[in-house]
């Protein structure tokens, strides 16, 4: 002992803390980087090939990125990722298929029924998240499926597989693979019964993109959206029909939500909407008929209810119908939501339609924000609604008043929504 005296050591108690401030003491300071100095990136994508998808993806995978597709179970999560697979696959590179649910034989005759090419197809059965990684690093794939994040695990969490923990590692270990070896990886992620990816949004801030399958309310097509994208807009919507030889692409999706058959309908008028860069020509239907209890029924399919009650309390000032006694039910036809403000005029003229049972052109298109007094503001992207419509057939338009002029479109030009009972 340096002291040079028998019996000084003490005990001294040192707290969690204090051993904190000690290792942080000892931490080096992290470098700081002048983003003035630094070169842009620049993403570097692949070509899906699938145009519906391409445009949801904002033009392609992004190498390195960290994909999930959630939807209900049977909607064809992995009818559309064994497409992208073969799609993919046309070129040079290889595409790595992993599924820890199904068979190498039911994964090939699902791939032999859609017409794919299995020569450049790598088929991984395993459900060890780490087998798995080794298994990317060392091909290098254009592009790695998981099949699904719910049955992979890692070695190191304690608890079964699709738990919240192992869901949340696995995605980890999947998204240090995609970054540091430049390997897009898609991961589908099942859909709870209460609508949510299983482990409640617990991978949402983990992936670069999430995209949902949904199904119209026919069941016959497949919508496509982005709830998260890094590397493109969320707004774009992808639409697909569902056919024997897999997702079949919709170019021209207006005409799905457009029955080109029916009569003039009392109550029925097109209006359009923006998905994204995109426009859609939508059927909306209005009922009004005499209430039999005290208090007027407002009922809204696709449009947003609040919206609707705020129009028909417009309507009951600024014209001479009285709703105050009557109930009024709104849908959009085909099952699509939206809640686009250039719908509001549409919605008023069906509602006036009902009430005067009378029909408008089946051919005209009705476009408009309407406001608190009654006045028909405009709405964004007109010129490109009114040129969809137009390359549909549509002769006539109900719009704002505004400067804007479309071949071949009769404009009927409004600036408050008494103006409409003179259509």
């Amino acid at each position: 002992m340096e002291c040079g005296a028998w019996g000084t050591l003490s005990e001294e108690v040192v707290s969690g803390d204090d051993l904190k401030k000690a290792e942080g003491a000892k931490v080096p300071a992290a470098s700081l980087i002048d983003l003035s100095q630094t070169k842009n990136s620049h993403l570097s994508r692949h070509k899906t090939n699938i145009g519906e998808l391409d445009r949801v993806l904002g033009g392609g995978l992004v190498a390195g990125s960290l994909i999930l597709l959630g939807g209900e179970p049977g909607i064809g999560k992995s009818t559309i990722v064994a497409q992208i697979a073969d799609r993919l696959s046309a070129g040079k590179d290889r595409i790595i298929y992993v599924s820890g649910e199904e068979s190498a034989g039911q994964v090939k005759g699902r791939l032999e029924r859609l017409g794919c090419d299995l020569s450049k197809i790598g088929f991984v059965s395993e459900t060890s998240t780490e087998k798995i990684c080794s298994a990317i690093r060392q091909e290098k794939p254009l592009l790695a499926i998981i099949d699904s994040i719910q049955t992979v695990s890692v070695a190191d969490i304690d608890s079964e597989a699709g738990s919240l923990a192992q869901i949340r590692a696995s995605a980890a270990k999947f998204l240090e693979v995609a970054k540091k070896d430049g390997v897009a990886v898609l991961m589908i992620g099942h859909i709870t019964k209460d609508g949510q990816i299983a482990g409640p949004k617990s991978l949402e801030h983990i992936v670069d993109v999430v995209i949902y399958l949904e199904a119209d309310a026919g069941g016959d097509y497949r919508i496509l959206r982005a709830a998260k994208n890094r590397f493109g807009s969320v707004n774009e919507l992808g639409v697909f029909e569902m056919t024997g030889q897999g997702l079949k692409e919709i170019k021209n999706p207006s005409l799905i939500f457009l029955d080109k058959e029916s009569d003039n309908i009392p109550g029925s008028v097109i209006s359009s909407i923006m998905e994204g860069t995109r426009p859609f020509l939508v059927n909306i239907q209005a009922l009004v008929t005499k209430t039999v209890f005290g208090y007027p029924q407002r009922r809204a399919s696709g449009f947003d209810l609040n919206r609707l009650q705020v129009l028909c309390a417009v309507l009951t000032k600024k014209t001479k119908f009285n709703l105050t006694n009557q109930d009024v039910i709104v849908n959009v036809v085909g099952g699509l939501k939206a809640d686009d403000p250039a719908m509001d005029l549409a919605v008023c003229q069906a509602i006036i339609t009902s009430i005067l049972n009378q029909s408008l052109d089946k051919k005209t298109i009705v476009l408009g924000e309407v406001g608190l007094g009654g006045e028909v503001r405009n709405v964004a992207r007109l010129e490109a609604r009114l040129k969809e419509a137009a390359s549909l057939g549509f002769k006539s338009a109900i719009i704002p008043n505004t400067d804007v002029k479309i071949e071949g479109l009769e404009l009927k030009k409004m600036k408050n929504v008494s103006q409409l009972l003179d259509v």
